[in-house]
């Protein structure tokens, strides 16, 4: 089976929660891959001097789960432990909070071994009253909807970048097939300390580099949402297309937790083959229900039962699974913004199959 199952485990890890003003969802899934290697870390209140502030982060591991869960587990301290941060500069804390973190990794006996060659992507916002900080490092990506609008977004480390491909040369690294030495995919992580052995250089000249780009943003009262996520989103999803999508449903329900499992399945039928984590922080200044989304949602699933049954009372064409999703794609049918036709996938499927309860097993391809 190599690096794929046969068929993608959808089973979900969700999370909850609200304080601070904040309300968040998470959700993660397997999908395609052999093994889950993505881990993420959600709290409101950090405590003590902190209450007020709240800490959000997805990692997306490689060539194992080892270093994605440490960092899980422990980013967190690593940073607000810092002098810098204590001393009230948070952009210093973050970044020195990161470095310090991936050389404390050094020393678990798996990845000074070289028995655990993992590594992961961060992706990470502390949220207080009055500003929003984010740090990137990696191909994991934080985007924030202000006024449905997505205004801000972190920039991938992908080694074709220019600056990125000039610290790989000059580290004694190449840039092949869009790859660290056509191996590896992202120019920067947390791990991967084969990548990271040039002794006459810092840590941040490596071929890899564990070094985050950190960015404040002052909070405004038309904030909506922060999306947190892993490529595994933003592979077959634009920036745009989630804030739209996460914007539409939000004016359908206030469950965080069905908005994020409909992003996650959405991007499943969108194609995408990778693990995938999304958290989604939801501000007081976000769109909430109205019964006129809500009623034009109904709408829109009659709409699709309609045209099914009207498909299906042909018997042979009720055969043709392709010509039935042909059939929806071409159609005067309004999908939601972002989600467009597979967002409806589980529906159209459910529908089809409740009709046609003989061909449980057919396959439908978009």
């Amino acid at each position: 089976m190599g690096a794929f199952l046969e068929k993608p485990n959808t089973n979900k890890h969700n999370e909850n929660g609200e304080g601070n003003g904040l309300r968040f969802g998470v959700s993660s899934m397997q999908g395609w891959r052999c093994e889950m290697e993505d881990a993420h870390f959600a709290r409101t209140n950090l405590g003590e001097d902190l209450a007020d502030w709240s800490y959000f982060a997805v990692f997306d591991g490689h060539a194992g789960f080892k270093v994605s869960e440490h960092c899980a587990q422990h980013l967190l301290e690593a940073i607000i432990h810092t002098e810098e941060f204590k001393g009230n500069d948070v952009v210093k804390g973050i970044h020195s909070g990161f470095l310090k973190l991936d050389n404390i990794m050094r020393d678990i006996p798996e990845l000074a071994s070289g028995a655990d060659k993992s590594g992961t992507t961060a992706v990470c916002a502390f949220i207080s009253s009055d500003s929003i900080y984010i740090a990137n490092c990696g191909d994991s990506r934080a985007v924030l909807c202000r006024n449905g609008n997505p205004v801000f977004s972190t920039q991938d480390h992908k080694p074709i970048l220019p600056s990125e491909k000039e610290r790989i040369v000059n580290a004694g690294g190449s840039v092949m097939v869009q790859r660290v030495n056509g191996s590896l995919a992202v120019s920067r992580a947390l791990g991967d300390y084969d990548y990271k052995n040039v002794s006459e250089l810092g840590q941040c000249e490596q071929l890899v580099s564990p070094e985050p780009e950190i960015f404040c943003k002052e909070r405004d009262p038309q904030d909506f949402f922060l999306v947190l996520a892993c490529d595994g989103v933003w592979d077959v999803m634009s920036n745009e297309a989630v804030c739209n999508f996460v914007h539409n449903r939000l004016r359908i329900s206030d469950d965080l937790v069905w908005i994020c499992n409909q992003v996650i399945d959405t991007c499943l039928h969108k194609g995408s083959r990778d693990n995938m984590s999304i958290i989604l922080i939801v501000f007081p200044g976000a769109p909430k229900p109205s019964s006129e989304a809500i009623e034009a949602e109904e709408e829109l699933e009659r709409n699709i039962r309609k045209t099914i049954k009207e498909f299906t009372e042909n018997t042979e064409a009720a055969y043709d699974v392709s010509s039935l999703m042909r059939l929806l794609a071409s159609s005067n049918i309004q999908w939601p913004e972002g989600g467009g036709i597979e967002s409806k996938y589980k529906l159209i499927t459910e529908v089809f199959k409740e009709i046609c309860p003989d061909l449980t097993d057919a396959e439908f391809e978009f």
